[in-house]
């Protein structure tokens, strides 16, 4: 087993990326949108927030049989690295997944990140073959659509108002692109509620959100296109963000989008601030993105709270995924 890195430049081992995600998407995962060369090379040009991963075609003597994605971070948890593995659907059960996890768990130890983290849909197959490879079951995560030409009407509005009296003490500030300067530290502030949510059995660092990493994050998502919308809601005496949530528009399949974060402050929880972004959210996007069907989101399974609300807009669960760890010697 050989790994062959791909660029942003490589155009044939994009292609090859391309038709081994589809065809895995095809059999593991047919409600997921097409992968397209546009939307792999801005994956491997500018990763989630800046910071790319490494990307790997995976070649035996025959020719391509998979690829490789390791994703790390240099904002915090400098041991961890994320795998993302798969293998061309046509030539599985010939032992390439075990070789390819052997070649990435080299690169890991290269790159001197022997905390590994692989995520993959959930099966007894998949658990079997973590535990046969030494790693444990750490999450169980699930993904969610919300069909919006299928919500009821007057639903999303219903849900929205019912929230509102609640958040009396409350403003909601819809920022389509980038996010003001002037609101940009606190944004990095109210970020990082994010670690407040489930993390079951994972071993991993709260996330750091300093305003350099929000803003790279906004750069990244603005590159693919300029369908990137937030919501964040402001407390009126202290002018603290007490919370956001975030859309993203595929520009290429205009009819899909992106659930990124939801997160509330503690400190400003009880106001049922959740409901009232996701609902002010759809309501939005009708009217700024009324082609868009359907919204997909993942949360912990574990995330009751949030999973709740979700569930109370409409969403339907579509799949579930585990996150997979272990420590290298």
């Amino acid at each position: 087993m050989e790994l062959h890195e791909i660029t942003p430049d490589d155009i044939g081992g994009i292609a090859e990326l391309v038709r081994m995600t589809n065809a895995a998407r095809a059999v593991d995962s047919p409600f997921e949108s097409d992968a397209t060369p546009y939307s792999v090379e801005m994956e491997i040009r500018h990763g989630w927030d800046g910071e790319p991963g490494r990307h790997f075609l995976a070649a035996t003597g025959d020719g391509p049989v998979g690829f490789l994605v390791v994703s790390t971070t240099e904002y915090d948890n400098p041991e961890l690295a994320f795998l993302d593995l798969v293998i061309d659907p046509a030539l599985r059960r010939r032992g390439h997944g075990s070789a390819m996890l052997d070649a990435a768990l080299d690169v890991c130890r290269e790159m001197n990140r022997p905390n590994v983290t692989v995520e993959a849909w959930y099966d007894d197959g998949v658990d079997a073959f973590a535990a046969a490879r030494g790693f444990r079951r750490a999450m169980v995560s699930a993904r969610r659509r919300h069909d919006l030409l299928d919500v009821p009407d007057g639903l999303v509005d219903e849900l929205y108002a019912e929230a509102l009296p609640h958040a009396g003490d409350y403003e909601l500030m819809r920022i389509h692109g980038r996010t003001p300067d002037e609101l940009v530290d606190r944004l990095a502030e109210a970020t990082a509620a994010i670690n407040d949510a489930p993390l079951d059995d994972l071993d991993i660092e709260d996330d750091e959100f300093p305003p350099e990493r929000i803003r790279a994050y906004e750069g990244a998502q603005l590159a693919r296109g300029p369908g990137f919308y937030r919501i964040i809601a402001l407390h009126r005496e202290s002018g603290e963000i007490a919370g956001h949530t975030v859309v993203a528009v595929d520009p290429e399949q205009p009819t899909y989008g992106e659930q990124h974060d939801t997160s509330v402050v503690t400190s400003h929880r009880g106001h049922r601030l959740g409901q009232l972004l996701k609902a002010d959210m759809v309501r939005w996007l009708r009217e700024i993105e009324p082609q868009l069907a359907h919204v997909d989101t993942w949360n912990a399974a574990s995330n009751e709270h949030m999973i709740g609300v979700n569930e109370r807009l409409g969403y339907r669960l579509l799949a579930q995924g585990a996150l997979y760890q272990r420590r290298l010697d």
